[in-house]
């Protein structure tokens, strides 16, 4: 029985375990800071959505209040859909945000008579 090709093949597999554990200066790299988020016009589609959204809430102030319906923005459709929307500005997200922000101060305003 010849036991030399089955000690070369152990040394072969322990010859290849310890390659895998031996570093390869990969952990010496150091990386840089992520790329920045894709571009869009952040102030525009913030702008658009502020305006857009306080005179659209102060419009339905103005309109609840002469029905006499009561303080009740959150309920209003333009509210949960945020109109307006252009995706030529940028991603909805921030704009939903930033139109319901603004239509709640716009309703507000004009509840409180500002």
């Amino acid at each position: 029985m010849n036991l030399l090709p089955l000690r070369l093949s152990r040394f072969a597999v322990l010859a290849g375990a310890a390659a895998c554990l031996v570093p390869t200066g990969c952990a010496t790299h150091v990386y840089g800071p992520p790329p920045p988020p894709p571009p869009y016009a952040a102030s525009a589609l913030i702008q658009e959505a502020d305006n857009r959204g306080f005179r659209e809430g102060a419009d339905d102030d103005a309109r609840d209040t002469l029905n006499g319906s009561g303080y009740h923005p959150r309920r209003d459709r333009k509210f949960s859909e945020a109109p307006g929307y252009d995706p030529a500005l940028g991603p909805f997200p921030p704009y939903r945000d930033a139109f319901r922000a603004a239509y709640l101060r716009g309703y507000s305003d004009g509840f409180n008579h500002r």
